[in-house]
């Protein structure tokens, strides 16, 4: 069977929580032929997993079979349309994976992911999450799409709102498409970087921020929330230390190529 739309999660299980699983589940059943690719993490984990999904469609099931309520489980196959990949070692082949496989990310939640999330946006990968948490871990990926410009891939009003937003994106290929559109725009932006991905200037606005709080402790001042406010500063310089960085990324990309190749070839 030809696979419609991969959403992706590579985040630990102990981020999750059965509510979270329960609503990819639903998200599965109402786009055909989609599949889920979670991580090993642990590998341990899979079957209690499997156990789980397995329960819910039946139990889903034998609901829809006895007309209690109506849904799309009388002939679900969604346990399997659920798939463990293994760990990738390497942060290169990750990456790859990230960009090669997945439509859409779905987060995690009460924990979302971190680097995972930053590394499926810098692959062009969209990432939906629920944004009705009250705590900085639960909020992360929130915050980053509010600065890509993304916001409406956050689900502020909870799960339902999660699952309607995967389920659009899983559906409607205009829209996608648009969403996705975007996002690489962002990653390729040079002049100027978009302000997510210029790392120097959030280092420099971070010093300014750090300052701010630590001249109000010597002042005695009462702590409160901090707002930054960019000074001017040379862009050229700026742009000058991107472009150093950029340059080194390449240059480790290409040798690790180059290793990967010369072990294929038994050189190494």
């Amino acid at each position: 069977r030809e696979v419609s739309f991969v959403y992706c999660n590579f985040n630990k299980f102990l981020k999750n929580n059965p509510e979270t699983m329960r609503s990819w589940i639903r998200v599965l059943e109402e786009v055909p032929n989609s599949i889920l690719c979670l991580l090993e993490n642990p590998s341990e984990g899979v079957a209690n997993l499997r156990k789980f999904v397995g329960e819910e469609v039946a139990a889903a099931k034998a609901k829809a079979n006895t007309a209690e309520v109506d849904n799309n489980y009388s002939d679900s196959d969604v346990d399997a349309r659920i798939h463990f990949i293994p760990w990738e070692m390497n942060p290169f082949d990750h990456q790859q994976r990230s960009h090669s496989l997945c439509n859409v990310m779905l987060d995690s939640h009460p924990y979302n992911g971190h680097t995972t999330a930053q590394d499926a946006l810098y692959a062009g990968v969209p990432v939906v999450t629920r944004s009705d948490g009250d705590d900085m871990s639960s909020r992360v990926s929130t915050s980053a799409n509010v600065v890509l410009g993304l916001e409406e891939l956050n689900a502020y009003k909870g799960v339902e709102e999660y699952e309607d937003i995967a389920i659009r994106l899983g559906t409607d290929e205009v829209w996608f498409a648009s969403i996705r559109e975007r996002l690489i725009e962002t990653c390729l932006r040079m002049d100027p970087m978009h302000p997510y991905w210029d790392v120097p200037r959030y280092v420099e606005n971070f010093q300014t921020g750090l300052k701010i709080i630590w001249d109000g402790f010597i002042r005695g001042e009462k702590m409160d929330h901090v707002h930054v406010l960019e000074i001017d500063h040379d862009v050229a310089d700026v742009r000058r230390t991107t472009q150093i960085e950029l340059a080194a990324k390449e240059n480790k990309r290409k040798e690790h190529v180059k290793r990967k190749r010369l072990m294929s070839d038994g050189e190494l």
